[in-house]
């Protein structure tokens, strides 16, 4: 029997890493009967996965931002197709970003008018512009949705839909140390520690980080044992690492390979809003989330929003569980005394750490494993085709 051909697109470092473990899940399950081709970043080039391009130049936050990119994002689209025309796969997987996805997905159903189309990960239709599940629906074959409250939207449009979960509630940290990060960069256990989380997106580093930079500025001038490390997200490590550089002040620099134990090691994160959120939680960490983007695509993009919160975290408690400080609120003046509350009241750091468990539990935490959930689906969809 002639091996599958999976074709799976990526356009930002958490697709990335979603199409990685994907198709390792349907490896593992079909061995020789799978190949794969695609468009992504370093995770599933690991995996011998050749993205024609690098998709940093993808990364777009905000409206004016997208109308910028927009010949760029053209000539990407075109060159996914093409790749999609040479390759003849059976089916694309299109993995979250919006904008891109939805755009490749069309002029890939145009050349290949008989290809299975699936997104993984749908807009947050709930959140704002609903009518987004109706375009969906007329552009894809199948949705992989991370929660249970995505799956009526579409379904109510006739898209078939099967709820996968979330990657980051299933995380296994049980290898991950925060005692042994700590002491291998000298630091006692009773040293005061904020993990910097910048964002994995070129634009996130740019305005985020001089934000991080002064709001750390002020915690030491109050805390001045406060130690900061800063994680550099594979895509933009290099920038990151730049940046930091810079800052009058030590900082111990962290891959993504210790990403979680520097959590566990943390006293409290300081993160731009993401899904980074939900591994913070994951690690028994209290937090304070971060976010902005141009102020005219803020404007133009606020009435849109029917969500009460940012962070999937506090949409599941219905609460704000973790401070947000969204766009205006994003300074230091603004973020410095929710993080210096948490890092100098232990009973109210412990407390938020605590609903924060909570909230995890009503989003879905454990249970089966969502690549492999997703890779049954695709099987599934890619069987009853050939049939």
């Amino acid at each position: 029997m002639k091996p599958y051909k999976i074709m799976l697109v990526a356009a930002e470092a958490s697709g990335d890493v979603l199409g990685a473990e994907l198709a390792k899940a349907l490896k593992a399950k079909l061995g020789d009967g799978v190949s794969f081709v695609g468009v992504g970043g370093p995770r599933m080039a690991e995996l011998g996965i050749q993205s024609p391009f690098d998709i940093a130049q993808l990364s777009i936050l905000g409206v004016v931002e997208a109308l910028k990119a927009y010949k760029r994002v053209k000539a990407r689209v075109e060159d996914t197709a093409a790749l999609a025309a040479r390759e003849k796969p059976d089916a694309v997987i299109l993995i979250d970003s919006w904008g891109f996805t939805i755009r490749v997905a069309r002029a890939i159903r145009k050349l290949m008018p008989e290809v299975a189309l699936i997104k993984y990960v749908g807009p947050q239709v709930w959140a704002s512009r609903p009518g987004r599940a109706k375009v969906l629906a007329g552009a894809v074959d199948h949705m992989l949705a991370l929660y249970p409250m995505d799956a009526p939207f579409f379904e109510r449009e006739g898209l078939p839909t099967t709820v996968v979960g979330s990657s980051a509630l299933h995380i296994d940290m049980g290898k991950d140390d925060g005692s042994a990060f700590r002491k291998a960069r000298g630091l006692a256990d009773d040293t005061p520690l904020l993990l910097v989380l910048p964002g994995s997106r070129p634009k996130e580093i740019e305005r985020m980080t001089p934000v991080y930079e002064e709001t750390v500025k002020r915690l030491k001038a109050t805390i001045p044992d406060l130690q900061v490390a800063v994680v550099a997200a594979g895509t933009v490590a290099s920038d990151v690492t730049g940046r930091v550089a810079s800052w009058p002040f030590r900082t111990f620099l962290v891959t993504e390979a210790e990403k979680y134990s520097a959590m566990k090691a943390a006293d409290v994160a300081l993160a731009t809003s993401g899904t980074v959120s939900t591994e913070i939680a994951m690690a028994g960490t209290p937090m304070v989330i971060a976010y902005k983007i141009d102020n005219l695509s803020y404007r133009l993009m606020k009435p849109l929003v029917t969500a009460k919160y940012f962070t999937m975290l506090n949409l599941a408690a219905d609460e704000e569980v973790a401070k947000e400080c969204i766009q205006f609120e994003a300074t230091p003046d603004f973020i410095t005394p929710h993080v210096e509350r948490l890092l100098t009241d232990k009973a109210a750091a412990k407390a938020q750490a605590e609903r924060q468990t909570q909230a995890l539990e009503i989003l879905g935490r454990g249970g089966p494993n969502p690549s492999e959930l997703a890779a049954d689906a695709v099987i599934d969809v890619l069987e009853r085709r050939k049939a």
